[in-house]
């Protein structure tokens, strides 16, 4: 398998595994829809890390692979594509990016399906398709701008530059920098912590965010009030609720 998929403690670790640089080929890519529809049926996995080798997350996708398609096929192929990702994408529960070494085209692309991103210090991040001739077809274009801004996203769209960890937190590309070998442990840790949650709650705060970036103000707060609503009749929020008033803040305890 060129993705592996592994469950402990609440945590579902999808982790590239296509040496030496883990580019995302044509079963990479499927391989990831499938993990990311199983992620999303399991309720033994309520929060998932994505992660590559210890020395490159995902330096893009194979382009010997993607240098005999023409026009054709890539109309045929290019749905797929962005299917797979947005698999990643959609799963609801927190997702977590832990970044090591490279991060290139499809790479980058990846780590933009995560909730949050954790990367390395010698991480590096970039959409260097323009240099292909190309453009990002994975949802660079779109989860880019919609992350960092249009202009900082046309910049590294335009130029192909590759991006520094620091100035990749700099810009709100990653949400934390560590060494290189606290990477996957941080990036447990924090998968871990929101495995023990309100799975219904957290679910429901995805949701909110992620369709309200998609609408006006006033449509997102119609889909927020119906959210926070609906979760009153969930065992969750007795649970929250009663914890609080007998022990107060941050000791409930929620089922699995």
């Amino acid at each position: 398998m060129t993705v592996n998929f592994e469950i402990a403690d609440g945590v579902g670790t999808i982790r590239l595994d296509r040496p030496p640089m883990n580019a995302l080929d044509i079963a990479t890519q499927d391989r990831l829809r499938e993990l990311g529809e199983e992620a999303t049926r399991r309720d033994d996995v309520r929060a998932v890390v994505v992660r590559g080798s210890e020395k490159v997350f995902a330096a893009g996708a194979d382009i010997k692979e993607m240098q005999q398609m023409d026009h054709a096929a890539m109309v045929v192929r290019s749905k797929a594509l962005q299917d797979s990702f947005s698999a990643i994408a959609r799963i609801p529960k927190p997702v977590v990016a832990a970044v090591t070494g490279y991060a290139l085209g499809g790479g980058c692309e990846l780590a933009l399906c995560a909730d949050f991103r954790i990367a390395a210090e010698n991480a590096k991040f970039g959409q260097p398709e323009i240099l292909l001739g190309l453009i990002p077809g994975a949802g660079g274009t779109q989860r880019l701008a919609r992350l960092v801004g249009p202009s900082k996203a046309k910049d590294l769209i335009f130029t192909g530059r590759h991006v520094r960890a620091d100035e990749a937190l700099a810009i709100g590309l990653v949400d934390r920098v560590v060494p290189a070998d606290e990477v996957f442990g941080a990036a447990h840790a924090w998968a871990a912590q929101l495995a023990k949650g309100p799975a219904l709650a957290l679910r429901a705060a995805k949701e909110a965010v992620d369709a309200g970036l998609e609408t006006d103000l006033e449509t997102g707060l119609a889909i927020e009030r119906s959210l926070f609503a609906g979760l009153f009749a969930t065992e969750d929020r007795e649970i929250g609720m009663r914890s609080f008033v007998e022990d107060g803040p941050g000791k409930a305890k929620f089922r699995r």
